[in-house]
């Protein structure tokens, strides 16, 4: 609630110093988020409001944001898919299962202090930073305000865990980055479209890959919860002086310095989009190697084969 009131109150400062450009807008794009906000906000409260329910309102805000901010996915740098996109209603669709999916993925990888709002900063500086070089001043605005927003709530959340994001924070966020990126992309066709996809690889392949895991490898539904997320197994099996300790102050510590691993892995991703945003095969490439760092690195954990480097000791 305190990142979205923040917000509020920067669109409205915004709306009094530049109107048109900037203020008008970014108003109706707060708005387009409280359905997704709203949702995981109920569910903080009543806990009655389904995974479902949580990803229809998101992609009723993704649909608002279509119609009211024409914020679509029209290009992914690539023929056919962009020949596809040129299709009517294939563009709103594949726009909303994308905005849905991140919003999504940002509440999966909210599962220790500081782990989701950090990586979800590094991403809105990265926007700033493109916004800047483009002179997109809406994007600019909204990135900082959400950087100034999410970091007044990072101080009170990491290392201490005194508040917590919840649904509502986590959906809210993760419609804010899929709605920057896309309209950055859109208004600026300099901007190649591989940048947002690189910068938010982690949450997004996170998501797939447990999607994967799960319907692959286990046979289970995909939205079956399941205790091995990356972040679960820094959690379980490389805070080593924590283990087997009932101590609050040794599992609190140990909460807190799992995150640390995550921001490093989402930068391998986020500074290099930040770096090449207009190069779309240096852009692929970092895809590519990302994908296999992470698979990797997983696939060493559950193995019991972490590599030493990251394996904390008493």
């Amino acid at each position: 609630m305190g990142i979205v009131l923040a917000l509020w109150g920067g669109a409205l400062l915004a709306s009094i110093r530049d109107p048109r450009l900037v203020g008008y807008p970014f108003l109706i794009l707060m708005g387009c988020a409280l359905p997704a906000f709203l949702a995981g906000f109920v569910e903080d409260l009543t806990k009655r409001v389904t995974p479902r329910e949580r990803l229809i309102a998101t992609m009723i805000s993704a649909l608002l944001a279509v119609y009211l901010l024409n914020a679509k996915i029209v290009r992914i740098d690539l023929p056919w898919p962009d020949a596809a996109l040129a299709i009517p209603l294939v563009s709103p669709i594949i726009t909303t299962l994308a905005v849905a999916g991140l919003a999504n993925a940002v509440n999966i990888i909210d599962g220790f202090n500081g782990l989701a709002s950090m990586v979800a900063m590094m991403m809105f500086v990265s926007l700033a930073y493109v916004s800047f070089q483009v002179g997109d001043t809406l994007i600019l605005t909204v990135a900082f305000a959400m950087v100034g927003a999410i970091l007044g709530f990072f101080i009170w959340n990491f290392p201490a865990g005194h508040i917590f994001l919840g649904d509502g924070g986590a959906y809210f966020i993760g419609f804010m980055l899929a709605e920057c990126g896309i309209l950055l992309v859109l208004r600026n066709p300099q901007v190649s479209a591989w940048y947002p996809v690189l910068m938010v690889i982690y949450p997004i392949f996170e998501t797939l890959f447990s999607i994967y895991r799960r319907r692959v490898l286990k046979g289970v539904p995909a939205g079956y919860p399941d205790g091995v997320h990356l972040h679960t197994l820094i959690y379980k099996r490389l805070m080593r002086w924590a283990v087997g300790s009932k101590d609050a102050r040794h599992r609190l510590r140990r909460n807190s310095m799992t995150s640390p691993y995550l921001w490093m892995l989402s930068l391998l991703a986020v500074l290099p989009a930040t770096l090449f945003w207009n190069n779309k095969i240096i852009l692929l490439c970092f895809v590519a190697v990302f994908i296999v760092s992470y698979v990797w690195l997983y696939w060493r954990i559950v193995r019991f084969q972490s590599p030493r480097w990251m394996i904390v000791k008493k």
